[in-house]
């Protein structure tokens, strides 16, 4: 399993609080391994700032993991490069977009998802909690594929 972070995720724990909380992007991936472990899986935790960078990483997803859980930041509502990468990899490898707080309910340029169309799912609003639910849905995803988690 992939987990991959967009643009400005590296700045969690000190980026507007108020919203995203105190959670810097080391603990969640932390909370992401030890949670995953339970689970009996290992994910592989990336971030980027860049596109294309992400775009090249949901490829690689393609032959390197059962699911994708992807937070994609800001690229969420103008990436059309990212939503084409998303459904290249489909339905092979299912992808679970995920936010931290509810786009809907913030600013009007937020409310649209042009990766709605293509994930699998949509976990939000949920705060660091939102990236644990999404492991859960994976793990529940590559069972019901009769894959071994501990191959992930």
């Amino acid at each position: 399993m992939t987990v991959l972070h967009g643009p400005n995720l590296n700045l969690l724990g000190t980026r507007e609080p108020h919203l995203y909380g105190s959670t810097t992007l080391a603990e969640l991936d932390e909370a992401l391994v030890r949670e995953a472990a339970v689970l009996g899986m290992a994910p592989t935790c990336r971030h980027s700032n860049h596109e294309g960078v992400l775009v090249d990483w949901i490829q690689a997803a393609r032959t390197e993991a059962e699911v994708l859980i992807l937070n994609a930041g800001g690229y969420t509502h103008t990436s059309v490069a990212l939503r084409d990468a998303v459904a290249a990899i489909a339905p092979a490898v299912p992808t679970i977009e995920v936010h931290l707080t509810i786009p809907e309910a913030r600013e009007p340029f937020r409310h649209g998802s042009l990766l709605a169309g293509v994930v699998r799912g949509r976990i939000e609003g949920f705060g660091v909690d939102s990236y644990l639910l999404a492991l859960r849905a994976a793990s529940a995803l590559i069972r019901a594929r009769g894959v071994d988690n501990r191959d992930q």
